[in-house]
């Protein structure tokens, strides 16, 4: 169990990946090359689990990490999301589990989220809709959600546009209609007990995320995958005011790591007394640790 005393951030948002060159017939390697490149991160392919774990502890860091779930859409197989729970309790001094499910399993999805909850405790779920192909307020899904509200865990949402596919032919075949924040105003309507965050500020959709956030309780957003000294001046303005309680550092690790997040961080115009809540503890309260 991470000691929330004992560490100076949370880190909502990082990526699990598997060794390099695990599945070299479906693509995925070439595509972290490609983001690698995107985010100008100094590695080929990104970190395994436990290279992660031993960054977040050097750097006195907690990190929520998870898989993604979007092999059907893409082919590209997943990462079970029992071996990542595994890792991460092998380092539950710094690593809170994640689990990742294609909405589209439907019935299946939702027995599967049950047992990593009660197996392995999972708090929570990633969904990408870009890569995994589906609207969020799209009936399929809510299954898989009904699950996740009636055990109290998290659903965390990419939402805008993604390095995923980016500059590749046809951008990889990713859709960036479905991350638009507005569609999981619906989520929080029909699963108004369901925590919920919208990942990364959402360009081009920025103002739907404040929007959302700011309308619906249970809806909170996460700063990660864009250096903050890019922020839009209405994210900042947000940050200062009515949602000081409602957004999280996250990083996007490994396209961005955590302690490059935090330098920039300390450089854009945020008030010193909202800062340890943004960093720690706004994110320490979402997940049950405080």
């Amino acid at each position: 169990m991470v000691d929330i005393s004992k560490v100076r951030a949370i880190d909502i948002h990082t990526h699990a990946e598997e060794p390099c060159g695990c599945h070299s017939d479906d693509g995925y390697d070439e595509l972290q090359a490609t983001m690698a490149k995107y985010f100008r991160a100094p590695w080929s392919h990104p970190p395994t689990v436990p290279q992660t774990a031993a960054h977040y502890r050097e750097q006195n860091i907690a990190a929520v990490i998870f898989p993604v779930d979007a092999e059907r859409e893409t082919g590209y197989r997943r990462y079970k999301n029992e071996e990542v729970a595994e890792l991460a309790a092998e380092n539950d001094d710094v690593l809170i589990p994640f689990a990742s499910i294609d909405p589209h399993k439907g019935k299946l999805g939702a027995r599967e989220a049950r047992r990593l909850m009660k197996e392995f405790g999972i708090k929570g779920f990633k969904f990408h809709p870009t890569m995994q192909g589906f609207f969020p307020n799209d009936r399929l899904a809510y299954d898989l959600y009904e699950e996740i509200a009636a055990q109290g865990a998290i659903a965390l949402f990419h939402t805008g546009q993604t390095g995923v596919g980016s500059g590749m032919r046809g951008g990889n075949g990713m859709r960036l209609k479905y991350s638009n924040p507005m569609y999981l105003d619906d989520v929080a309507v029909d699963f108004p007990d369901m925590k919920i965050i919208l990942a990364h500020p959402s360009f081009p959709w920025q103002e739907e995320a404040l929007a959302v956030a700011q309308h619906k309780p249970n809806v909170y957003i996460d700063l990660s995958g864009w250096s903050p000294k890019y922020f839009p001046e209405i994210l900042v303005k947000y940050c200062n005011s009515i949602l000081k309680k409602k957004v999280l550092f996250g990083s996007d690790w490994p396209m961005i790591t955590p302690e490059r997040w935090l330098a920039d961080f300390e450089k854009i115009a945020i008030k010193d007394e909202l800062r340890p809540d943004i960093v720690k503890g706004n994110a320490a309260r979402l997940l049950g640790l405080s």
